[in-house]
């Protein structure tokens, strides 16, 4: 090697070898991998059962941080826990979220398919037990935990906002279980958003 391309050569290899070394920055849009991690600066404020013709479904909890404001709730950053007390397949699961979330707001059919396949790739079959948490990101979407580990995300802000708009927006069809997951938050109008 010529004493020219040596002097090109080398320290470009030192850099290399210099920043392979470093540690690898966390990307702040990234999905936090555990539950743990995007659940930290939260408090759960507000709890509920679903019973659907006698039969107990899930019991809902609500995170949100200090000063959340449910009349606002796209806006703001918070999770919602679903802790399963029956077994459902997760294509179940995203065809009723499709059929609820066209209650909260209007959504052609092509919408309705696209989120339907988002939802079916992300959800899982769940058993008894399980608890799948969904973190609504304002500007970004939803990313999905089961058990406290990482499921995905459906990266669509709109998406995000009326798939939580199922449990906390006035046009829900639980009114009651609405009313129960907010009440407990301070300065929050469950009824007149």
């Amino acid at each position: 090697m010529s004493p020219r391309l040596a002097s090109l050569v080398i320290p470009l290899v030192c850099s290399v070898a210099l920043l392979t070394g470093l540690p690898a920055q966390a990307d702040p849009g990234a999905p936090e991998p555990t539950l743990s991690a995007a659940l930290q600066d939260k408090t759960s404020v507000g709890k509920a059962r679903l019973k659907v013709w006698g039969f107990d479904v899930y019991d809902a909890t609500l995170f949100v941080r200090a000063g959340f404001d449910a009349a606002r709730y796209g806006d703001q950053r918070f999770a919602l826990e679903l802790a399963y007390l029956r077994n459902f397949d997760g294509a179940d699961i995203a065809e009723r979220s499709v059929e609820e979330m066209r209650r909260i707001a209007p959504m052609d059919d092509a919408r309705a398919a696209s989120w339907l396949k988002a939802m079916t790739d992300v959800f899982p079959n769940v058993k008894k037990g399980d608890r799948i948490t969904g973190v609504h990101v304002p500007g970004s979407g939803a990313r999905f935990y089961l058990n406290g580990r990482l499921l995905g995300e459906v990266a669509d802000d709109a998406f995000s906002r009326q798939f939580f708009g199922i449990w906390l927006s006035p046009r829900t069809s639980q009114p009651r279980m609405r009313e129960t997951l907010l009440q407990p938050v301070a300065g929050a109008s469950p009824r007149n958003p």
